[in-house]
């Protein structure tokens, strides 16, 4: 089993599930407060890689709702900057598993690398199976969703 470092963003409802899911898959899970670590640019850029950087933003955050703040405009260092300076900018979770980084909670890319299947005994397939989205902001309506590809 493995440890992860969940950085989160405390009370998250989807944060929440997420952590759930992996200890009931025997993992470890050590949570950090994401808004008030103190990011720098060296420890950010992992978890980001390679994708392009308005991938990278939360959607659900109020300035982005908003208009205040469009992930579109920024150069990727502007960008990180900026997530820097506003931590709820930054797509969640971000986790780290051994030399892995992580953002978001992609099962796909999670199974890859560690089990996401609960231990006898620690749940059962009718709840397991009902946290499929694990990324979309119950709270909000994810306008992107409902956007043709």
């Amino acid at each position: 089993m493995a440890t992860v470092l969940f950085f989160e963003k405390p009370g998250c409802i989807n944060n929440t599930r997420q952590k759930v899911l992996l200890k009931c898959s025997g993992h470890t899970v050590e949570s950090v407060n994401l808004l008030a670590y103190p990011w720098t640019t060296e420890n950010l850029e992992p978890y980001l890689g390679a994708k392009p950087i308005s991938e990278c933003f939360n959607r659900a955050a109020p300035a982005i709702k908003s208009g205040e703040v469009d992930p579109l405009r920024f150069t990727r260092e502007v960008a990180i900057a900026v997530m820097i300076q506003e931590p709820l900018l930054i797509k969640r979770p971000l986790m780290k598993i051994g030399d892995h980084h992580l953002q978001g909670f992609d099962r796909a890319a999670l199974s890859k690398l560690i089990s996401l299947e609960p231990l006898q005994g620690e749940g059962d397939g009718e709840k397991s199976s009902s946290m499929c989205d694990m990324n979309t902001c119950p709270h909000t309506k994810n306008t992107l969703r409902n956007k043709p590809e």
